[in-house]
């Protein structure tokens, strides 16, 4: 069973600013995730209701998780000092 990867507006566009080599990177992390979305290291968000982080040297990748329709969201991705504030 695998899941379909989708991007919010928001964070495709954080994700085309990143430079080339943390995109490479960040990249294959995120395909990883549609045969396990939930791998070891991930962590589900307590202050967000189903909001996952994804941890990548310094940079993060918040995300949920659609079970009933095969879909994982990307919402944001961004460096670590930066992914949390809400904007």
């Amino acid at each position: 069973m695998t899941y379909r990867i989708e991007f919010a507006k928001r964070a495709a566009k954080q994700f085309s600013a990143l430079p080339k080599p943390e995109r490479q990177r960040i990249a294959t992390k995120i395909d990883a995730l549609s045969a396990d979305p939930r791998p070891l290291g991930v962590k589900q968000l307590t202050a967000s209701d189903g909001l996952y982080r994804l941890r990548i040297g310094t940079y993060r990748v918040i995300y949920t998780i659609q079970a009933e329709q095969l879909l994982i969201l990307v919402l944001k991705i961004g460096h670590r000092r930066e992914v949390y504030r809400k904007r």
